[in-house]
């Protein structure tokens, strides 16, 4: 009789220490790999009202068509040049949104001076979600302070553009820009000038 009891004891013992082990030392490899696949899994929910972007954004501009009787017969005077902006963005929607942005531009000219534009204004925009490939579509509109030499003019800004973007993670997306820039000068001489150029660029947005 006591034989068999100690071998009962004996085996609920050793089956008793194995639970414990489990318990106190719990599978972590298994919850690696189930974060793993929910993250290949993961697809971003859509916007809603509140959501934030506040974005960088860094590339070049092309002049393209410059129209208008002060051109004096020089309508390629104007080169390739850069551009900067910060921009913040406020969905009032799943798609739509608007915000503000401030901006600068430098161009070289022939004479190999320099022209800087900075324009500041409102946007409002619409936005394609495609899993986690988004696509806006925005228009802004402003003013622009224009230097050349000693030359200034605050002019009047239109910019409508689309962008596509990657979002990588729940904070952060990043993507292409082909906006197109409106400058109109109406100075008081009356040599107006409809000047455009092309916005290639690249945005990081943080979403919040």
């Amino acid at each position: 009789m006591r034989r068999t009891l100690s071998f009962w004891l004996i085996l609920i013992f050793i089956g008793i220490i194995p639970l414990a082990a489990q318990e106190e030392y719990p599978d972590y490899d298994d919850e690696e790999e189930n974060s793993e696949i929910e993250w290949d899994r993961y697809v971003p929910d859509l916007y809603r009202t509140g959501d934030k972007i506040f974005s960088i954004t860094a590339g070049m501009t092309i002049p393209t068509v410059f129209t208008g009787t002060g051109m004096d017969g020089n309508p390629s005077n104007i080169k390739l040049g850069g551009t900067g902006k910060l921009s913040y963005s406020w969905f009032f929607h799943p798609h739509w949104y608007f915000g503000g942005e401030l901006g600068g531009m430098f161009s070289g000219t022939g004479g190999k001076n320099m022209l800087y534009v900075v324009p500041f204004g409102f946007h409002i925009g619409y936005q394609l979600v495609l899993g986690r490939f988004e696509f806006p579509i925005q228009l802004m509109s402003g003013a622009a302070p224009q230097r050349y030499l000693e030359n200034g003019y605050f002019g009047w800004i239109i910019k409508p553009g689309i962008s596509g973007f990657y979002r990588f993670d729940a904070d952060w997306s990043f993507g292409l820009n082909a906006h197109w820039w409106m400058l109109p000068q109406w100075p008081k001489n009356g040599k107006n000038v409809l000047g455009n150029f092309l916005e290639i660029s690249l945005t990081a947005r943080y979403h919040f």
